[in-house]
């Protein structure tokens, strides 16, 4: 996980602000975006074998993380609305709804890749969104930690609050620099 999130910090720094400024919209392979991130890391040596390390471990990460993530939830939520047997603990005879949302949401993230969708826009694109999106849900997650009501005993202590305050703050400014980048252009 923490992979990834380095991963997704990289692909909003790209985004947000190399790419976008040097007037790269179009990314058509993982190598492109790689070599947009060279100017970060152009003062180590081999920095080219390094933006595309990074770029390549937020990559798989996203991917790792995403497919099974999305088709769990969408499996979770059609299952809850329908009123389904549902949980990764049932066999596939008991839950043949949740488990049949779970396969057709992998068969269609398969499908994208030969429909004509570029699939490194769509992870691009879902990075972005996703760090975006983690700036408000961070925020709600330390609230209801720090709710003695709702957590009881378990409510959060200094290190957790700590590391939740710098990663909002981190996160925040990166989605700011971001929409000041896309405001400026």
């Amino acid at each position: 996980m923490f992979f990834s999130e380095i991963g997704t910090w990289a692909i909003i720094v790209v985004s947000a602000t190399v790419l976008f400024t040097h007037g790269i919209r179009n990314i058509n392979t993982a190598a492109d975006a790689a070599k947009a991130l060279e100017p970060l890391v152009k003062s180590f040596p081999n920095a080219g074998y390094i933006a595309k390390v990074i770029f390549a471990i937020g990559i798989i990460g996203l991917g790792f993380l995403s497919v099974p993530v999305l088709a769990g939830s969408a499996a979770y939520a059609l299952s809850e609305a329908f009123e389904w047997k549902e949980g990764l603990y049932r066999k596939l005879r008991q839950a043949h709804g949740f488990y049949g949302v779970i396969t057709i949401a992998i068969f269609i993230s398969l499908i994208i890749n030969f429909v004509g969708i570029d699939p490194m826009k769509m992870l691009v694109y879902t990075a972005v969104i996703n760090g975006v999106a983690a700036v408000p849900l961070i925020f709600l997650i330390g609230r209801i930690a720090q709710n003695g009501k709702i957590m009881g005993e378990y409510k959060s202590k200094w290190l957790s609050k700590t590391i939740l305050f710098l990663t909002f703050l981190f996160m925040g400014l990166a989605a700011i620099a971001m929409f000041a980048t896309f405001i400026k252009h």
